[in-house]
């Protein structure tokens, strides 16, 4: 039997029935970023210090959705997030992540569905997937699924997703690479 989610769940505003949660080394440097790049606002009243200072919970709304957030523990994993975010520029996006210490690792172009799409590696390492509403019209191709991609040369949505996948590594090669 499966709990599924239903319309009766009372759920608090600026909140959805999945909601993302956030794990970094500077919290405070995270929601400066997300307010800079993506017009983010930390909620009030909400952000909770952990005996040691560091913040143990906050969140920060974009558009109708809610980031939370902690800082790190030093004995705590390294975890990166994959975020998708829907926006009206990318452009300004990334140029405002690229000066704020994030790598573009897919510059924006053409997607299907009507979109067009960008990523970028935060200073966190979370990887942030930025789809832009296309203003040209979807053509057929762009509508349909591609069922013959895989027979197809690679698209740069699809290599710069493997490339930085692979340099992301597990947390303890990144540590022998700091370490040397």
């Amino acid at each position: 039997m499966y709990n599924t989610p239903s319309s009766t769940v009372p759920i608090p505003a600026d909140h959805n029935t999945i909601n993302p949660f956030v794990i970094v080394s500077d919290a405070n440097g995270f929601i400066r970023f997300v307010e800079a790049v993506f017009g983010g606002k930390e909620a009030e009243h909400v952000r909770t210090l952990d005996r040691d200072g560091k913040i143990i919970h906050a969140e920060v709304v974009v558009g109708g959705s809610t980031i939370m957030l902690s800082d790190s523990k030093d004995d705590w994993p390294f975890t990166p997030a994959f975020l998708q975010i829907y926006v009206s520029d990318a452009e300004t996006c990334l140029n405002t992540a690229a000066q704020l210490g994030a790598q573009v690792v897919t510059p924006l172009c053409d997607f299907y569905g009507g979109y067009r799409l960008a990523r970028i590696l935060d200073p966190w390492k979370n990887l942030w997937w930025l789809y832009e509403p296309d203003t040209q019209p979807v053509s057929q191709n762009q509508r349909d699924s591609d069922t013959e991609w895989h027979d197809r040369k690679p698209s740069l949505v699809y290599t710069t997703l493997m490339d930085t996948m692979g340099s992301l590594g597990r947390p303890e090669s990144r540590e022998r690479d700091h370490e040397s």
